[in-house]
């Protein structure tokens, strides 16, 4: 490889760390482990060989290190004294040093980068696989800002975080968003797996944690612990139900979450786009946090039966429709929510049972 090749690699290097996001100095070592690979097909194993890309010389060391002895025993460990001081600016040295032998290999050298060309992509995808990994690992379950950057023909949003990109799967969207090229887009990061190939990043803005996350960014009493989020639960895009707790008694804990003039609340609605946001209080009592959680309907009463995961409720008739809400959705968000089976009957139901 000449200088000027050897630039153009360099630059090339240069250029793959702006796209990718992979030091330099690491793609250096990739290619000189996928170049010593190459060099121990060819030339057979050597455990103590070494490969160096020397940038000041541009050019590729290759070489053996070997002890200076009086008489060799091992000539592949060891080099004779008098032939070690023929080594240009080696001429000092005595029993015992140790000594790098170039090995002597033009050929091979020069044809190095090309010869080894596979191996240094594979090399090179590994480190970005990695460094993908690596990166979105440490975000896991946690928010995050990007901007849209396309739009595939099965609708799936490609996002990228700071040159890396992930992709918002259709299944992790909630109903209620609108995606254009070039907006920035809040996501939850939910999973982050290593696997054969890329590793399997999963974002969503459908995920319960998604708007655990986003009442945390804007409600300062729960990121400062003083204000806790019991249990969040959401049917992304239409309804969401959030129980919250406080031991102190003095804090208004819906009225922390909703804001002075609601503000706290609009922007988290605002975000997204126009979900509905029941706040609850959480109650210790199974039957007072059950009732509370079926709100906005009036219950009349609640009883835990004996399998203490069954809540017997009762309604007047006018406001069962509300209760269960559109197509069972209210009921069933707030058994999500309560960790209990909601058994929702009115009064009538009551009596006429009681009449058979």
């Amino acid at each position: 490889m000449t200088k000027k090749d050897f630039k153009i690699f360099l630059e090339a290097l240069e250029e793959l760390e702006k796209e990718k996001g992979i030091s330099k100095e690491e793609l250096i070592e990739t290619i000189e482990q996928a170049i010593l690979a190459a060099y121990k097909k060819n030339y057979g194993e050597y455990d103590n060989l070494s490969v160096r890309i020397d940038e000041k010389k541009a050019k590729i060391v290759i070489s053996v290190p070997k002890t200076v002895v009086e008489n060799v025993e091992d000539d592949e460990l060891e080099i004779e004294l008098s032939e070690a001081q023929m080594i240009p600016g080696k001429k000092r040295s005595k029993i015992g040093d140790v000594v790098e032998i170039e090995e002597n290999c033009e050929e091979f050298k020069r044809n190095a980068i090309q010869n080894g060309k596979q191996i240094v992509i594979q090399k090179v995808r590994e480190a970005e696989r990695q460094h993908l990994y690596d990166n979105f690992k440490s975000n896991e379950h946690q928010m995050l800002n990007g901007i849209i950057r396309r739009i595939d023909d099965r609708k799936n949003i490609h996002v990228e975080f700071d040159m890396k990109e992930a992709v918002l799967t259709i299944q992790e969207q909630s109903p209620a968003d609108l995606y254009r090229i070039g907006d920035r887009l809040k996501v939850y990061v939910s999973e982050v797996e290593k696997t054969n190939k890329y590793p399997k990043i999963i974002i969503s803005r459908k995920h319960d944690d998604f708007l655990r996350r986003l009442f945390e960014l804007e409600v300062p009493e729960i990121e400062d612990g003083i204000v806790v989020l019991k249990s969040v639960v959401r049917e992304a895009g239409s309804r969401a139900k959030v129980a919250v707790f406080s031991e102190n008694t003095d804090i208004d804990t819906v009225g922390a979450c909703i804001g002075q003039k609601g503000l706290r609340i609009k922007n988290i609605v605002t975000e997204l786009n126009g979900e509905k946001i029941d706040i609850i209080e959480w109650k210790e009592d199974k039957k007072e946090f059950v009732k509370a959680a079926l709100s906005p309907a009036k219950v009349e009463s609640v009883e835990i039966l004996d399998d203490e995961e069954t809540a017997r409720v009762i309604v007047q008739k006018d406001q069962l429709s509300l209760a269960i809400g559109k197509a069972g959705q209210n009921a069933r968000l707030a058994a999500k929510l309560t960790g209990m089976r909601v058994d929702i009957k009115t009064l009538e139901d009551l009596e006429a049972a009681e009449n058979e």
